[in-house]
């Protein structure tokens, strides 16, 4: 059973990779599709219910009326407070294909973001994390988000990190960011892992020379 749901995770993480859909738009969109019986939106996908069978709910996910997947669920799935996709976006199939789509590691200095800035790579020292915080999304639920501080020799700028991603980091940390994106929030600058994002913790400082604490 455990093995049952982790294929489904996975193949759902692949869907949010082939059609650039936030993890978390596709499982709340599950949700909602589930509670409303009917349809939900997520990206450029429409999910729709399908009905029950054996104690799990069957949705059918399209792209321009054109069938992309169709499969069963369980109910405990869509229950969890977590978002069960993030644990998936980390698996090493996932890495890979992420990384087949972003074959042009060009490495951005954060001195050169510009609010809009779309696959964005760059490698980068993580100087604070601050408390998570709860917030409330559209969907009427709560996430776990924090802005972790990175920086490197030319600048420092909040990294954005939501539920699952949190933990991937600490303090100290030399990280490599493919395909994030820069955004404006309250009239600051954020780098967000973006809708195929992947963040990685380097094992060794040298592979970022130069880092510098930017104060």
């Amino acid at each position: 059973m455990r093995q049952k749901k982790s294929t489904l995770g996975e193949h759902l993480a692949l869907l949010s990779v082939k059609y650039s859909v936030y993890p978390n738009e596709v499982f709340q969109a599950l949700v909602v599709a589930k509670q409303t019986e009917k349809t939900a939106s997520c990206g450029n996908l429409t999910v729709e219910y399908r009905g029950k069978m054996k104690g799990e709910t069957i949705f059918l996910i399209t792209k321009d009326n054109d069938v992309v997947a169709q499969f069963r669920v369980e109910e405990a799935f869509l229950h969890r407070k977590d978002n069960p996709f993030e644990s998936w976006m980390s698996t090493d199939k996932i890495k890979k294909k992420i990384a087949k789509q972003n074959t042009d590691s060009v490495y951005t200095h954060i001195k050169d973001l510009r609010a809009g800035m779309k696959r964005v790579n760059l490698k980068a020292h993580v100087q604070e994390i601050p408390k998570p915080a709860q917030v409330h999304t559209q969907f009427g639920n709560t996430v776990m988000v924090v802005n972790a501080i990175v920086g490197d020799e030319t600048g420092k700028i909040k990294l954005c990190l939501w539920e699952g991603q949190i933990g991937q980091i600490n303090v100290g940390d030399n990280i490599e960011l493919k395909n994030g994106q820069v955004c404006i929030f309250r009239g600051e600058k954020q780098l967000r892992l973006g809708k195929n994002g992947l963040l990685t913790v380097l094992e060794s400082a040298q592979e970022i020379k130069p880092i510098a604490t930017v104060r």
